[in-house]
C-alpha cells in the first residue's frame, strides 16, 4: 500500500484546511491519483501527524481537513550533527536521504579541499533547498515528523570558527591514531559527525578539526565510501548508543 503521508509547509490544527507542499501534491495527484474524500496524514515538522481528508484536489494544489493530531515519538535519542563533505553526482542525495532515515538531527554540507564539487553562491542556494527537499521526501517515508534542517554548504575551517569546542562530542573518520566506536564512552551531548567528500578530508583539515576537539576513529581494515562511511558510522552509533 502506498505511503499517503506528505509534508505541508503550512501550520496544522485541528478543524483547520491545510495545502500540501507543491511536490507532495504532485506525487498525490500525478502518482498516486488520489481524490477528494480520500484520508491522508499530514506532518509539518512539529513532531506530530495529522488525520486529514482531502476536499479540493487540482493539477498543483491539493487542500486538506484536518480531523486529529497524534505526538510521534520517532525521533533518536542521539543529537547526531552529521557534517558531510560535499559529494559529486547522487553520492550527496544518497547520504542525506539515509542520514535522515537513520535519524540524524541536523545536516551541514562541508565544502572540503578534496570536494570535487565546487558551487558558487547561487549554485548553493539551489543545491541546499534541494537538499532540503530530500529530507523532507525521507521523513515522509520514515515516519519522523521533525524535519532535519540542511544548512547551507560551509569550508571547514570558517564552520569551525563560527562553532568554537564545546561540550558537544566531536568525531572524525581518520585511520591514524584512531578509536574505534565501542571504545568510546556513550556521549550525553550533541554528536559532531565529520565526514570527507570522495578524496577524504585533507591532512590540514584532520590537523585543523583535532585542534578543534574532533577525535579520531576508525571503522574496520576497509576503504569505505564517502556515503558508506557516513552511514555506517551513523549506524554504528545507533546500534552502540541509541534506538537500534
Amino acid at each position: 500500500m502506498a505511503n499517503l503521508r506528505f509534508y505541508s509547509n503550512s501550520p496544522l490544527a485541528i478543524n483547520a484546511t491545510a495545502l500540501l507542499s507543491e511536490s507532495a501534491a504532485t506525487h498525490a495527484t500525478k502518482a498516486l491519483r488520489l481524490s477528494e474524500g480520500d484520508n491522508v496524514v499530514l506532518f509539518n515538522g512539529d513532531g506530530f501527524d495529522y488525520t486529514c481528508t482531502l476536499i479540493s484536489v487540482k493539477k498543483n494544489a491539493v487542500t486538506a481537513q484536518v480531523h486529529s493530531a497524534q505526538k510521534i515519538d520517532s525521533e533518536s535519542p542521539l543529537n547526531i550533527t552529521l557534517l558531510q563533505g560535499v559529494s559529486s553526482g547522487d553520492r550527496m542525495d544518497f547520504t542525506i536521504q539515509k542520514a535522515v532515515e537513520l535519524g540524524v538531527k541536523q545536516i551541514q554540507p562541508i565544502n572540503s579541499q578534496r570536494s570535487v564539487v565546487k558551487l558558487n553562491a547561487e549554485r548553493a542556494e539551489k543545491r541546499t533547498e534541494h537538499w532540503q527537499n530530500i529530507a523532507i521526501s525521507a521523513c515522509e517515508q520514515s515516519g519522523r515528523a521533525v524535519v532535519p534542517k540542511v544548512l547551507a554548504p560551509i569550508a571547514l575551517d570558517k564552520w569551525l570558527s563560527q562553532n568554537p569546542q564545546g561540550e558537544s562530542a566531536r568525531i572524525l573518520l581518520n585511520p591514524i591514531g584512531a578509536k574505534r566506536l565501542a571504545e568510546i564512552s556513550k556521549p550525553e551531548t550533541e554528536i559532531q559527525l565529520l565526514i570527507g567528500a570522495e578524496g577524504g578530508l585533507s591532512p590540514a583539515e584532520i590537523t585543523l578539526a583535532v585542534s578543534q576537539g574532533f577525535q579520531s576513529i576508525v571503522l574496520g581494515p576497509r576503504i569505505l565510501r564517502t556515503e558508506t562511511a557516513a552511514l555506517t558510522a551513523i549506524s554504528v552509533m545507533q546500534g552502540l548508543w541509541g534506538d537500534f
